[in-house]
């Protein structure tokens, strides 16, 4: 016989491998999607030799551990950033998991994880959000407004305006200095928490990226003119709300969420 303790064991395991195969995925793209490659059909390939990479080399973290961290064909290093994202995927599905446990709200947030991460990475690496994870969002958002009870579908049309609405009022007042991408994804990020989850979510991460950006100037890593991808911010500070929003609001203006 389980008991309950066993079994939440067991499905904290069961969340965490799930996180490295998702993480694995969002590998595939933050790879081909800026490539403009299908992130369904081709067969992974190592980018030195070209060589089409077994199915007992992907298995998510341990061929990379058992590889070394290289190509088996060629023996040219496999960018760290591979395991880093899997881990990453995986430690926030936990977090996630024990923080909702087991209800139909952990898928969309598990989901909504999942994106963060592929467009911080993505966003990272060539300073732009692709439109096809924007618009995967939005649809996504949408339906999980139907389904899932803790966020109704006028809090969340509020949310995606009060945050696409601020970030593009900022775009507007800097003249260019905000991206398009950057305002698609506060509105995704608000219409999955509603308000006044996403408008807090957004407000962490302006802070978060604010104090970055003088950490970066001050030290000169950065000039003032250098850009700075700002989709990794809003991430983190939705995540951050996902996880301690309502707490956060309690403390700064004692509103009960």
């Amino acid at each position: 016989m389980i008991d309950s303790n066993q079994f939440l064991a067991f499905c904290a395991i069961v969340i965490g491998v799930l996180g490295l195969c998702i993480g694995s995925f969002i590998n595939v793209v933050i790879y081909r999607l800026p490539r403009g490659e299908s992130i369904v059909t081709g067969r992974s390939h190592c980018p030195n030799c070209a060589r089409v990479i077994a199915w007992y080399d992907l298995v998510p973290l341990l061929s990379y551990l058992v590889l070394g961290g290289r190509c088996r064909s060629c023996r040219a290093a496999i960018s760290g950033r591979y395991p880093l994202v899997e881990s990453l995927t995986a430690v926030l599905f936990l977090i996630i998991y024990l923080h909702y446990g087991l209800q139909i709200t952990l898928v969309k947030y598990l989901f909504l994880a999942s994106l963060l991460i592929a467009v911080s990475f993505i966003d990272i690496d060539h300073f732009f959000i692709p439109n096809r994870l924007v618009l995967a969002g939005i649809i996504c958002g949408v339906v999980f407004c139907f389904f899932v009870p803790d966020v109704s579908i006028w809090s969340a049309l509020l949310g995606a305006a009060t945050t696409g609405g601020f970030l593009l009022l900022v775009a507007l007042l800097s003249r260019g200095g905000m991206g398009t991408g950057d305002i698609k994804l506060g509105l995704v990020t608000g219409l999955f928490l509603g308000w006044p989850m996403g408008l807090t979510g957004l407000m962490i991460g302006v802070c978060l990226g604010g104090f970055l950006g003088i950490i970066l100037l001050v030290t000169k890593i950065k000039g003032r003119k250098d850009p700075v991808p700002f989709g990794p911010f809003i991430a983190l500070g939705t995540l951050i709300a996902v996880l301690w929003g309502a707490q956060i609001l309690k403390l700064v203006l004692g509103v009960v969420i």
